[in-house]
């Protein structure tokens, strides 16, 4: 039996590397470019016992139970629902944007027919994109959805994505519907959970198996070559039985066909002297200048004394992903464009030249995956590579 590659440590890369060691009995070698496991949801401890999220806030929200029980296995996972505000017009007010949110911008009396008609027209909706309310045929239902629109969705969209609301895949954006209540949590999951020592801590116990080597500081780019012959990838000259990537596809190639937009962040944190600073966790600023949220960890560290007089605040700036930039070098988000799509096509019939690669995970597969779905999509990978091994013993 040859041996398995798999590039990466974040969920797409762990998950495949302690399946097949431990469910298929096969050696693993897990390669990671940076110092650390988990990849951008990589936290760790600072000097005050704030337990920070290093590349920006994750949290495990899903419909699926069976996900919080799989990582039940490695780590302790506290429920823990997702709130977040937003400063629009100098006012903090209700995100996701609900019902609240609609009594705070255009006052409680005027959104009394408002909320009517809204309940009438999307009756049964939890959640509603916002398209849908600028396209709506009834002007109050419209006038207010690009209300929000302008306000928040494109000055917001203009910051992260580096592209105007129009340029983008509309799934992006609605990714953050309206809710038809006044359901504070951000996100309409019915699980929603935070592990209680951190993802750090989770990703360690996941790759913490006798049949998994962890190669740390390793850039697997350089030890990848491609058999034009055999149709191949191999690792340091020998062919591998399998290789799974889970980093950037279009850096696998040698970007022959263009570099694929993608989005990086740099976050500034700032200490003060005050127990709380933020109202909130996270607080979004669709209309400031350059930057896009804010996270106050200490709100989402557990076991910490929320009253000692220290916090601090993890502040995003959106760049365009550059790996020359110190500040812009780690890839986040796909851009996702008809033409980042086009370009993504060439590079996957690239790869399908090889018989022993496996694309998995958002920079591989270039999808703007959530963490859920990223779970489960790389546990049904699992079962598509088991048969793949056992077809070949």
């Amino acid at each position: 039996m040859g041996r398995i590659i798999i590039v990466g440590t974040g969920f797409s890369g762990s998950i495949l590397a302690r399946k097949i060691a431990e469910e298929c009995n096969r050696k693993v070698v897990v390669i990671e470019k940076r110092s650390h496991i988990g990849g951008n949801m990589y936290d760790e401890y600072d000097e005050y016992g704030i337990l920070v999220q290093r590349y920006g806030p994750h949290f495990i929200t899903t419909n699926k139970y069976s996900i919080v029980e799989y990582l039940e296995k490695y780590a302790e996972m506290i429920p823990h629902d997702v709130r977040l505000l937003s400063f629009v017009d100098g006012n903090f007010v209700q995100l996701p944007f609900n019902f609240r949110t609609l009594q705070q911008l255009v006052g409680a009396k005027k959104s009394e027919t408002l909320l009517a008609k809204l309940r009438e027209k999307f009756y049964g909706r939890d959640r509603v994109p916002i398209f849908e309310l600028v396209e709506s045929d009834d002007a109050e239902i419209s006038k207010y959805g690009n209300l929000l629109f302008e306000k928040a969705y494109r000055t917001y969209t203009a910051k992260q994505w580096g592209l105007q609301p129009e340029e983008i895949d509309k799934s992006v954006l609605e990714r953050v519907p309206m809710a038809m209540s006044f359901d504070a949590r951000y996100i309409n999951k019915d699980f929603q959970y935070l592990p209680r020592d951190g993802f750090t801590a989770l990703f360690k116990n996941m790759l913490n198996y006798p049949n998994i080597e962890l190669r740390l500081n390793t850039d697997a780019l350089v030890h990848i070559c491609f058999d034009d012959k055999k149709h191949i990838i191999t690792y340091d000259g020998e062919e591998v039985e399998l290789l799974v990537f889970t980093g950037n596809i279009d850096e696998l190639f040698g970007l022959k066909f263009g570099r694929l937009p993608y989005r990086s962040l740099d976050i500034c944190y700032t200490y003060e002297r005050r127990k709380s600073i933020l109202p909130e966790e996270i607080v979004s600023y669709p209309q400031a200048l350059g930057y896009t949220r804010s996270t106050e960890y200490k709100k989402i560290t557990y076991g910490i004394d929320q009253d000692i007089p220290i916090s601090m605040i993890a502040t995003e700036y959106p760049l365009e992903y550059d790996p020359n930039n110190e500040k812009a070098n780690i890839p986040y988000y796909p851009v996702l464009t008809e033409e980042s799509q086009r370009i993504y096509a060439k590079y996957l019939i690239e790869a399908k030249k090889y018989d022993n690669i496996v694309l998995c995970g958002r920079l591989a597969e270039y999808r703007y995956y959530n963490m859920d779905v990223c779970i489960e999509h790389a546990l049904e990978k699992f079962n598509e590579i088991r048969e793949r091994l056992e077809k070949k013993a």
